[in-house]
């Protein structure tokens, strides 16, 4: 160990990039900063940046977070490492992407010296190609969210405190991209053991709709949610 002289080996830089979503407007949304600086000036990309040699992978994240967007206070979790030889063309980068689930309403956002605006937009209107290989990472980060809503409860932070069946249904409809079946997906919930009636009553046209909140004293039980099993099928498929 005495005779390992680090500077005979070149190093690569690593940076953290943040998938966010939230749900706007009935849509699911992800956060996304405009580059100031070359490479890639002026085009739409995650928020991240390099790491500090004295901070955790998770720090870097929290921080370049917070400095680029004034996101803060949310659970994060390690999505997927992406080290593609050019992928970046300042220097060799290695980024560890974080995914984190969001509500909008509790967050303030503020641009920082290395953008010039950050904003939500909704995965059905993304401004063009993202920067480096976002686009990528953006899809990895969809790809793990989605499969994640077989096994947590994932979804359930994009809700407000109280919300109707229908609402649920609906984030789970938004993120998987399609269509499920009213009447299993009621089921397939209820089955779940996740929620607890307030008892509470929303009026409008028709029978009042019954509010539900999420179950918290649940403790060890297993959350698992088929949703494949509540798709609407094509009849002729």
């Amino acid at each position: 160990a005495e005779t390992y002289d680090p500077s005979r080996y070149e190093r690569p830089s690593v940076t953290v990039d943040v998938v966010i979503f939230t749900l706007q407007e009935r849509e699911l949304h992800v956060l996304l900063v405009k580059r100031k600086h070359w490479p890639h000036e002026g085009r739409w990309a995650l928020p991240g940046g390099f790491i500090n040699m004295d901070e955790s992978l998770e720090q870097a994240a929290r921080r370049e977070l917070e400095e680029e967007t004034g996101v803060r206070d949310i659970y994060l979790e390690q999505l997927y490492t992406f080290g593609e030889p050019r992928r970046d063309p300042r220097t060799r980068v290695i980024s560890i992407a974080y995914i984190a689930l969001v509500s909008a309403d509790k967050q303030t956002l503020r641009a920082s010296d290395e953008s010039t605006d950050v904003r939500w937009f909704s995965l059905q209107k993304l401004p063009g190609t993202l920067a480096f290989d976002h686009d990528l990472i953006l899809a990895t980060g969809l790809d793990r969210l989605r499969s994640k809503l077989e096994y947590t409860t994932l979804a359930f932070q994009l809700l407000p405190e109280v919300f109707s069946i229908l609402e649920l249904k609906h984030i789970y409809e938004q993120i998987l991209g399609e269509e499920l079946d009213k009447g299993n997906f009621y089921r397939k919930i209820k089955d779940a053991n996740v929620l607890e009636d307030t008892g509470m009553r929303r009026e409008g046209r028709g029978r009042p709709t019954t509010l539900y909140r999420f179950r918290r004293n649940r403790g060890d039980e297993q959350f698992v949610f088929r949703w494949r099993e509540a798709r609407i099928v094509d009849d002729e498929g």
